[in-house]
């Protein structure tokens, strides 16, 4: 069954291993220290990824767009050369790819690589960028991130930038987002979107939805799509199973969410890993276990079929 994954960090992953000279030089069509290499990609059937443009907040604010330049020509000079690899510039093109072609899509994960310059943003989405999320766990100069102490929403530069996104047809991603920030977001997005979240009543975790988040996002006909790592799957654990993750796709279904629910794997971005899920590679063994409880309409629903149905028209 084939598949769409919304969240990967292998971008940052393949930046921070040329940047450091003495780490081995990760290769997107082979190096098997990636989760989302392109052999574990045909292998795990995966027929879109997300690819995350990823800036750690420790990084200098004058040194943020050339890490954001050094990844997009990652995006463009290690994945998109490889003859399988199809760009999704546009929605539309999710629909036209062809038997044994692979699309990937461009996003950006923190608004900090732009500043205050919307400028900056608007050479983003001609690059590609399909989805953005406002903020990381951090704050910036566009909202408050989940990690923020402060727990403050929108800025009116943040509220300036979903209106391009909305104009440009772009998702806005709900996933870090402070709980303000989200029902401020949540008002004004065309297109909210969580890329890899997961329920916050079965694990505390401040990265995971509450139960009114995910009704509010159930009722606006937005997608949830359910990440891998442990911790946000088991609360303050390192190892969870496939039954554990499943549970969250079932309490989310329990909410009324069966046609909202995807895959955001975060492959690349994680440290541990679902037992038998360790990789893009692996994705079959969950849909064979998702199998056993679900429909096949349901299962492709969360494979793949959902985001279909909740493509932005453009």
């Amino acid at each position: 069954m084939k598949i769409i994954d919304l969240h990967c960090d292998a971008l940052f992953r393949m930046q921070e291993s040329r940047r450091n000279t003495l780490m081995e030089d990760l290769r997107f069509r082979d190096s098997n220290a990636l989760n989302t290499n392109l052999q574990y990609l045909k292998k795990g059937r995966v027929k879109v990824q997300f690819f995350a443009i990823f800036i750690m907040p420790n990084v200098p604010v004058e040194e943020k767009w050339q890490r954001a330049l050094e990844q997009i020509d990652l995006f463009y000079t290690e994945i998109l050369l490889n003859p399988e690899i199809k760009h999704i510039k546009k929605w539309q093109d999710i629909l036209q790819l062809n038997e044994g072609e692979i699309g990937v899509v461009l996003t950006l994960e923190g608004a900090d690589a732009f500043g205050n310059d919307l400028a900056k943003l608007r050479m983003l989405y001609r690059l590609g960028v399909l989805l953005l999320g406002l903020t990381w766990n951090n704050a910036n100069l566009c909202a408050d991130g989940v990690g923020e102490i402060r727990g403050a929403g929108l800025t009116t530069f943040g509220k300036e930038v979903i209106a391009l996104n909305n104009a440009n047809h772009v998702l806005t991603d709900v996933s870090h987002l402070s709980v303000k920030a989200f029902w401020d977001t949540l008002e004004l997005a065309d297109y909210p979107i969580a890329s890899h979240s997961n329920v916050f009543t079965l694990c505390p975790h401040p990265r995971n939805l509450h139960d009114e988040q995910i009704i509010a996002m159930i009722k606006r006909n937005a997608m949830i799509h359910v990440v891998f790592w442990p911790p946000f799957i088991n609360h303050e654990k390192a190892h969870a199973t496939l039954d554990d993750l499943v549970r969250h796709i079932e309490y989310i279904c329990e909410l009324g969410g069966v046609k909202n629910i995807g895959f955001g794997s975060d492959f690349d971005g994680i440290s541990s890993f679902v037992t038998d899920l360790e990789d893009a590679s692996k994705y079959q063994n969950l849909i064979s276990y998702l199998l056993k409880y679900y429909r096949e309409d349901e299962v492709k629903g969360f494979a793949y079929q959902n985001f279909i149905h909740h493509l932005p028209r453009n």
